[in-house]
């Protein structure tokens, strides 16, 4: 009988786990390639779809540098529906290679993701 309880109390638990949104992104890398410094900056748009059943809210999207700005939106997102979360990165006084991180929290069962913006800046001459 006990056996029984606590598989009933792990299934009820797993249900309740699953009655979040959760964020599933189209992708989690982009790479910019080679980009020239004197062009000015530079922007990707990640896309996320609520996977869930519960409303997702993105809480919070942080970046390693001021060079990297995020824009998101701060309404929750319905389940099956899409949100954007643009990055601009500035490549100015820069050069060489760079990867930046950009940590994404949100209210879903995920939890945090770490996004990642990639290339290499060719220099004002």
């Amino acid at each position: 009988m006990r056996k029984i309880f606590f598989v009933l109390v792990a299934a009820l638990v797993s249900l309740a786990a699953m009655a979040e949104g959760h964020a599933s992104y189209k992708e989690k890398e982009h790479d910019f390639g080679y980009i020239k410094e004197e062009k000015g900056a530079v922007s990707h748009t990640f896309e996320l779809t609520n996977t869930g059943d519960k409303p997702l809210v993105i809480m919070q999207v942080v970046t390693s540098c001021g060079c990297t700005r995020p824009e998101f939106p701060t309404k929750p997102i319905k389940p099956g529906k899409t949100a954007k979360i643009k990055v601009t990165f500035n490549p100015a006084g820069r050069s060489g290679a760079f990867m930046k991180p950009i940590k994404v929290r949100t209210s879903g069962d995920e939890g945090r993701t770490t996004l990642n913006i990639r290339g290499t800046i060719i220099p004002k001459k």
